[in-house]
């Protein structure tokens, strides 16, 4: 964007009359930028001044030239009232891995406490909002695992994939940075509002657009180019050809960050677009691992080794020091097993019999206990990928169940 005089905090409303009130888009905004020096002399410029700046068009003068600074005023009226901050362009905390993309957002509104973003093993991790239960699973465990190896999780906190996502890095005592497209106070969807709390709770919600925003659908594919700006690299999971994932991905690509695939079923409409990528060179990825391993050298001091981070052990031991993103509170040393719902007497030996290959592997080291996906990868010698297919497919004939995080046979065949 070029070297402009920073004004100070006292700024701030140009700084959101530009971005927001003013009505023109980030790159229109940042020309504006370069050519006036400041957001308060872009305020203060005239319609023929306007006008010389290449790319600003009879609809963004029209708008520009509304000299009105009571919507900014409101806006941050409103922050200040809810504790949300506002990070300008060339605010000090702004991260440079944004400031550097095409078109980033003028103006950042920040729910929570956005962690040092710069200094950070930041991966996003997106997907359909339609996943199936094996894309659920594989998310979340994917989410937990960037987490306890130490990486941030960018996600946008949409339904399906990064919702899952979201859930298991805070399971993994980590860190998430939830991009959305709308106000940081409107949740998104309604359900997830427990889940914003604990985003904010650990890391940040943050959103170019005003507080009162709603979601709209445009706002959506705006949003992810901040997604993979803030990352080093995005990882996409069951993702259809025409999906939001994909949109992040080429963002991802034309910020030269780092793509990432996970192979889903080559029948299923909802793998298509990932299957598609790593056709087309995306890095294949079958855990949260094969991430924390590409960027360990760079990041020697955040990024932790598997068994330095217990990745081996029960996630939810972990998980009851937080209050329950899913809505609930632990209470004491409750156990998720005493939960699990009642089964009649499962005749083991003669449901192993009918089983083969990896199913049975995993059935049989489940046996007659819970146990979490990390422990039956550990005990049963098959990767991530291998178990979580075995236990989708088990689920799916009604024969395993998964309560708390932990699985349990719960029927014969």
């Amino acid at each position: 964007m070029g070297e402009y005089a920073w004004e100070g905090r006292m700024s701030l409303k140009y700084w959101v009359w530009l971005s927001s009130a003013s009505g023109v888009g980030p790159v229109t905004a940042a020309r504006l930028l370069v050519r006036f020096g400041s957001p308060e002399n872009v305020f203060r410029a005239d319609a023929e001044e306007y006008s010389r700046v290449e790319g600003v068009r009879q609809t963004d003068l029209t708008r520009l030239t509304c000299k009105n600074l009571e919507s900014a005023n409101r806006i941050l009226a409103a922050c200040s009232q809810h504790g949300f901050r506002v990070l300008a362009y060339q605010d000090a905390e702004y991260p440079d891995r944004l400031r550097n993309i095409y078109d980033p957002p003028i103006v950042l509104y920040v729910r929570g406490k956005l962690p040092y973003v710069d200094e950070e093993p930041a991966v996003a991790v997106v997907g359909t909002r339609k996943c199936t239960p094996y894309g659920q699973t594989t998310a979340e465990d994917l989410g937990y695992r960037l987490a306890r190896r130490g990486l941030l999780v960018v996600t946008g906190l949409a339904r399906g994939v990064d919702t899952a996502a979201a859930r298991g890095a805070l399971r993994g005592d980590g860190r998430v940075i939830g991009v959305i497209g709308s106000g940081v106070d409107v949740v998104y969807p309604p359900e997830n509002k427990k889940l914003f709390e604990d985003v904010a709770l650990s890391g940040a919600v943050i959103s170019e657009y005003p507080p009162g925003t709603p979601a709209l659908p445009a706002h959506f594919p705006a949003r992810n180019r901040i997604i993979s700006g803030l990352s080093l690299g995005v990882a996409v999971l069951e993702s259809p050809k025409k999906s939001g994932a994909l949109i992040t991905a080429a963002r991802a690509i034309e910020q030269n960050r780092d793509v990432f695939s996970m192979p889903g079923n080559v029948d299923a409409k909802s793998c298509e677009g990932s299957n598609l990528l790593l056709r087309e060179g995306a890095i294949p990825i079958l855990s949260g691992e094969d991430i924390a391993d590409e960027y360990a050298d760079l990041y020697p001091d955040k990024i932790f080794s598997g068994s330095m981070a217990g990745i081996s052990e029960n996630p939810d031991k972990h998980a009851r020091k937080h209050r329950d993103v899913r809505g609930g509170a632990w209470s004491g040393d409750e156990k998720e097993i005493d939960n699990m719902p009642k089964v009649e007497y499962i005749d083991l030996n003669g449901f192993l019999s009918r089983l083969s290959g990896n199913e049975k592997v995993v059935a049989e080291t489940i046996g007659v206990s819970a146990l979490h996906a990390d422990e039956i990868i550990t005990a049963s010698g098959l990767n991530a990928q291998q178990v979580l297919t075995a236990l989708t497919m088990l689920e799916l004939k009604g024969c395993a169940a998964r309560t708390g995080g932990l699985w349990r046979i719960i029927n014969t065949l």
